[in-house]
């Protein structure tokens, strides 16, 4: 589903500058509003792109500062008082950047949104969004004029819903704006995958700048830097790490609206092209198999791309592929690509951002691990000796953050030593204050003492974090555990099949079993090679699990998605098990 969006270019127009004459301060600040103040001084900020990557607005601190406390004094004026929550359509613009910190000014909690995707159509949205909006139960939610009718929608009977064009018109009342502590909460940031049941996680000002600060150390940010981004503004990465974090550490940003990188990726890489300076910019594992599966062989991508300065290519969000990440290398080395600028980094909206980066210049680092390890039959002789030993490459995510503890655990709450599978549990002070007005799920994954259970499984390595997967996504057939990733990378292997066009769970048969089953998005109309598809991918997995598997070839663009665009397997078995996805009849 799409919806219009203002974005006609401006000549002339001039980006802010990477440097200016401010100190630069990496994020020893008090409160959000604070550093925003510092940031205000100089002459750097948002510079915002369309598709083809040619600049539209340039948004200096300075302005978007000014902009916030009057949005800020519309607020307060209108009734809102600290702790109220004010939800926003979280769309990448300055309309949205000046409401959210107006927000802050005004002692609110900003509650990003997400934008429509491209499934589900509007009925969806709406249904989504009203359920986001009686979580966080807000005073209004305020939204572009091109989403408005359905916000309005999904707002009816719960809040005051409002063009943000419209209502942040005009002269604002002269009221005194609340100063905030640092231990008060800034924003409440939703996980990408709450739909149904939303979570929406607190995060104190604390919190966030000391998060800021050590990612900000981790990566060894200086004057020099700048940012470019498509990441969405609804996801801890957007923005967190590409909006507030720029900001907090006084640097330049580059944005191509999310949407417009779905549909002109390589702009993305157009912009770091033009930097000629240092770049930072980070995606998820799909970003980076989409640009390099997108570029033609005719292209010279020396070229066309300049990619030397890219100085961290930071990696994160979902599980992170080594074979992906090389051939991203294999494409783009020619046009100055280095490998070692490649950051992988774990993190969860629940740590505020990132628990643990890699260090600097090492690039993509990966452990082969035997399955029968992952699987949990440990190093005792396989009962099964006609399967062959098979081995996943892991992929080293870093170092904790300064602040952060990081332990991994068993069932039992024991501290597991190097190379042994448990539960990941953090502790420190970038950890969330707990889910907004749920104090039994904050209790479920908050102890009294601090520490969070991620709801991750992976293993430490000389300090080092290996994550394998989510524990909820692990099948677990016969007392053995099998992940998901290793079936759906399998498929992948072969022919005419991407990142994301597979789903792995486990369902219970007819007879009463557990078997894993695969959803498989099929763009073939052919009877006779859909039934050779569905035998190939049987083949393949019982290759991989000895056992049998249902496998059930779905339309193209069917499996769900979470927010930030990620597969979501749990919410793909609930549709397949409740007749909402409907495969494909294959006669026999």
């Amino acid at each position: 589903m799409e919806y219009s969006r203002v974005s006609t270019p401006s000549a002339g127009i001039a980006p802010t500058p990477t440097f200016d004459s401010v100190p630069m301060r990496r994020s020893d600040f008090r409160t959000v509003g604070e550093a925003l103040d510092y940031a205000a001084q100089g002459e750097k900020g948002y510079n915002f792109h369309d598709a083809r990557a040619d600049l539209v607005r340039a948004y200096p601190y300075r302005e978007l500062a000014a902009d916030a406390r009057r949005h800020a004094r519309h607020m307060v004026g209108e009734g809102v008082v600290p702790g109220t929550r004010i939800a926003l359509i979280a769309e990448t613009g300055a309309e949205f950047a000046a409401a959210f910190f107006a927000a802050i000014y005004a002692g609110a909690l900003p509650v990003p949104l997400p934008l429509p995707t491209s499934f589900g159509g509007r009925e969806a949205y709406v249904d989504q969004i009203r359920t986001q909006l009686k979580s966080c139960d807000p005073a209004m939610v305020l939204s572009p004029p091109g989403l408005f009718p359905m916000v309005a929608q999904a707002a009816e009977g719960l809040c005051a819903a409002h063009d943000w064009s419209q209502w942040f018109a005009g002269e604002a009342p002269d009221v005194a704006l609340p100063e905030a502590k640092p231990t008060d909460i800034a924003y409440l940031q939703y996980s990408s995958g709450s739909t149904r049941f939303p979570h929406g996680v607190a995060v104190t000002h604390e919190a966030l700048l000391a998060n800021l600060a050590g990612h900000a150390i981790m990566m060894g940010v200086g004057p020099g830097d700048r940012v470019v981004s498509w990441l969405p503004w609804y996801h801890d990465m957007g923005l967190v790490g590409c909006m507030l974090s720029p900001m907090s550490n006084q640097l330049s940003v580059d944005y191509l609206a999310t949407e417009d990188f779905a549909r002109r990726p390589l702009s993305w890489l157009t912009l770091i092209s033009r930097n000629p300076h240092n770049t930072m910019s980070y995606s998820p594992t799909f970003g980076y198999d989409i640009c390099a599966r997108r570029i033609s062989a005719s292209i010279n991508v020396a070229e066309r791309f300049d990619l030397s300065r890219w100085r961290v290519a930071g990696n994160g969000a979902d599980m992170i592929r080594p074979e992906v990440m090389q051939a991203f290398v294999d494409v783009f080395a020619p046009a100055g690509f280095k490998a070692t600028a490649f950051l992988p980094s774990y993190g969860l909206a629940e740590a505020t951002l990132a628990v643990t980066i890699m260090p600097l210049g090492q690039g993509i680092v990966s452990d082969l691990i035997d399955e029968r390890t992952l699987s949990g039959t440990s190093g005792d002789a396989r009962k099964d000796q006609r399967l062959p030993t098979r081995y996943r490459a892991i992929v080293n995510c870093g170092k904790p953050l300064p602040g952060l503890t990081v332990e991994i655990r068993d069932e039992a709450g024991r501290v597991l030593p190097d190379r042994k599978i448990g539960r990941v549990f953090v502790r420190g002070l970038g950890v969330m204050a707990g889910y907004f007005r749920d104090p039994e799920a904050t209790a479920a994954a908050l102890s009294p003492d601090g520490w969070l259970d991620t709801g991750d499984m992976a293993y430490s390595k000389d300090g080092s974090l290996y994550i394998v997967g989510r524990a909820k996504d692990m099948i677990i057939i016969n007392g053995k555990n099998h992940w998901p990733q290793d079936i759906e990378w399998a498929i992948e292997q072969l022919p005419g099949f991407k990142a994301g066009d597979i789903a792995a769970f486990s369902i219970t048969t007819p007879s009463g079993e557990e078997a894993p089953a695969v959803l498989v998005q099929c763009r073939t109309s052919d009877n006779n090679e859909r039934i050779q598809l569905r035998d190939a991918i049987r083949t393949k997995v019982k290759a991989i699990t000895g056992m049998s598997c249902v496998v059930e070839l779905v339309p193209p663009r069917t499996l769900p998605r979470t927010s930030s665009g990620k597969l979501s397997r749990s919410k793909a078995r609930l549709q397949y098990l409740s007749g909402e996805i409907q495969p494909f009849e294959i006669a026999a």
